[in-house]
């Protein structure tokens, strides 16, 4: 399987209040370690299968991790508080996610892996 690469939208960062340098400098660290994390995965796995699943663990943290980002906003505003990191944070995981799911090689192995995990959990799409 070929080597991931991720990276900060560049819509994400120019929506960042501009007097702070550290929010941006977080979120590209951030990305650059899932980067490092998820191709050393890859690499350690002993095939294709495998490396699909450990990339799916990931994406289901990723995606926990948006729905969180994304609970927060309505209740910072109802706080009056600004939502604007927040929704910095919920909008790089679900464009991590997406491109993940653009990386070629990658793709078709996740949604065969997702596949295979609903039919293990004893699902059927017709459940769905």
């Amino acid at each position: 399987m070929d080597e991931i690469t991720l990276g900060v939208p560049k819509p994400v960062l120019e929506r960042l209040p501009e007097d702070d340098e550290t929010a941006a400098a977080d979120m590209q660290e951030a990305v650059a370690g899932w980067e490092q994390r998820l191709n050393r995965a890859i690499e350690d796995a002993d095939d294709d299968r495998e490396a699909a699943g450990r990339v799916l663990e990931a994406i289901e943290r990723f995606e926990d991790r948006r729905e969180t980002y994304d609970d927060l906003v309505p209740e910072l505003r109802a706080w009056g508080q600004s939502p604007i990191y927040a929704i910095a944070w919920r909008t790089l995981y679900a464009d991590v996610i997406a491109q993940l799911y653009d990386h070629d090689d990658l793709a078709d192995h996740l949604e065969r892996e997702r596949n295979a995990r609903l039919v293990e959990d004893g699902i059927r799409l017709q459940d769905l």
